[in-house]
């Protein structure tokens, strides 16, 4: 086929039997421009469309306004050196739609988007974590050892699970995430949750004074009285991770009659060995001293997330990590790291009072008790001690796999496992809803 500078051109016309050229002139009419290049793409487009059905201009520009836009897409193959666009020359397919299927087409919303209904999706329970700060109602609860923080989540005529943290977390970082787990949320529908804040711990607490005496570990839990005083509350669920179980285990030890069942994770009951003791007395030094330093951090971690838990969720690792930088107040946290080191034995003990060999006051706790932990926690012995100590017609012993700090790392199988312990006790009828 014959070339030109500017593109393609048609052949002479073949003659018919007749003798005479074929109508319209040139054999590649449909597909061929001249030389000349024409105003835009677009204006080719619409000749080659008219020509093809054989209509006016005006047939063609009416047409096009009719059936859906044309889009031309020119690659890159599709230029010259010079950068020029290239005519096409490819011959155009048949029709891909009939008069019909066009018609219907046409019918059809303009715009793709609204063929999705995404603007009606929408979470039923948003996992937020700043948002049980909103949910919850903020008291001030005052105890012989000074007023505590307490946060209520929740219709306070329904029965009461009451929360407490462990060490470097208050009641929003240690359970925001896994109380606005949506299981959680739909569970917690039957209950009002009273979070509890050791002195100190909450988010922006002012320095303690210097002369004020930091209660004990059993100080700490009577401090649980005068919530229930102050609430009307006569028995309380107990919710514990850490440092919060002991408490919750040492009240349930001493007032049986006011807690209906327990879920502890990461229970500690006897007291602490020589590691542990020298490990945190340098923390809690460290604490005073020099304000929140790596050594305690790196500390912290390990005793809520164990060994390398970066390999895990790094970005919850350092989430964590900003708030023991940022939002911890040193001072204060000395002080319950102190009370947790010296905190005594539970003196819990499976057989019963009386049997030769054990002391006088020993005996295990009465209410169920689930007790659970982490396979990766540092903790796990500590746990396996505790339910040596309980009794095993009304305790059981769980460790979920792959995390150490359970709340975080596996919301789903914990709550799932919450759910069916307060099912088995007659809290919970049947599976909330999600």
């Amino acid at each position: 086929m014959p070339q030109s500078e500017g593109g393609y051109v048609s052949m002479p016309a073949v003659l018919n039997g007749n003798g005479n050229g074929s109508s319209g002139g040139s054999i590649y009419q449909t597909t061929t421009e001249p030389t000349s290049s024409p105003s835009s793409v677009f204006e080719s487009v619409k000749r080659v469309i008219g020509q093809a059905i054989k209509s006016s201009p005006g047939d063609s520009e009416e047409l096009l306004r009719s059936e859906r836009q044309t889009i031309i897409v020119v690659n890159s193959r599709d230029r010259d050196k010079t950068g020029k666009t290239l005519l096409n020359t490819k011959m155009p397919s048949a029709p891909t739609h009939t008069a019909e299927e066009a018609h219907l087409l046409g019918t059809m919303p303009i715009d793709p988007m609204d063929d999705i209904e995404l603007r009606s999706v929408q979470l039923q329970f948003p996992n937020a974590r700043g948002s049980i700060l909103e949910a919850c109602e903020q008291r001030r609860v005052p105890t012989d050892k000074g007023d505590i923080h307490v946060a209520i989540q929740g219709d306070t005529s329904k029965p009461a699970i009451v929360t407490y943290h462990d060490l470097g977390l208050n009641y929003a970082t240690s359970f925001a995430g896994f109380f606005n787990y949506p299981v959680m949320r739909g569970l917690l529908e039957n209950f009002c949750v009273y979070h509890v804040t050791a002195p100190g711990q909450e988010e922006g607490a002012p320095t303690l004074p210097e002369d004020y005496v930091y209660p004990t570990m059993d100080e700490l839990a009577a401090q649980l009285l005068f919530v229930l005083s102050h609430f009307g509350l006569k028995s309380i669920i107990g919710f514990g991770v850490g440092a919060g179980a002991n408490i919750l285990a040492r009240f349930a030890h001493g007032h049986p009659d006011k807690v209906g069942a327990l879920c502890l994770i990461n229970c500690v009951s006897t007291q602490p060995g020589w590691i542990e003791w020298g490990y945190q007395s340098f923390n809690a030094r460290f604490l005073r001293t020099k304000g929140m330093t790596q050594g305690v951090i790196d500390y912290l971690m390990w005793h809520h997330f164990g060994r390398n838990p970066e390999e895990r969720n790094h970005d919850l690792v350092q989430m964590y990590k900003q708030h023991f930088e940022r939002a911890v107040n040193p001072t204060n946290l000395a002080m319950l790291i102190n009370a947790y080191i010296h905190r005594n034995d539970l003196h819990l003990a499976r057989t019963p009072p009386g049997t030769p060999g054990t002391e006088t006051a020993a005996t295990t706790l009465k209410m169920p008790v689930i007790n659970i932990t982490g396979s990766l926690s540092p903790h796990v012995d500590d746990t396996v001690t505790f339910n040596g100590r309980l009794d095993p017609t009304n305790s059981s012993w769980m460790k979920i796999s792959d995390c150490a700090l359970v709340l975080e790392e596996q919301p789903a199988k914990l709550a799932e496992a919450f759910r069916l312990f307060l099912q088995g006790e007659g809290y919970v009828s049947e599976k909330p809803t999600q």
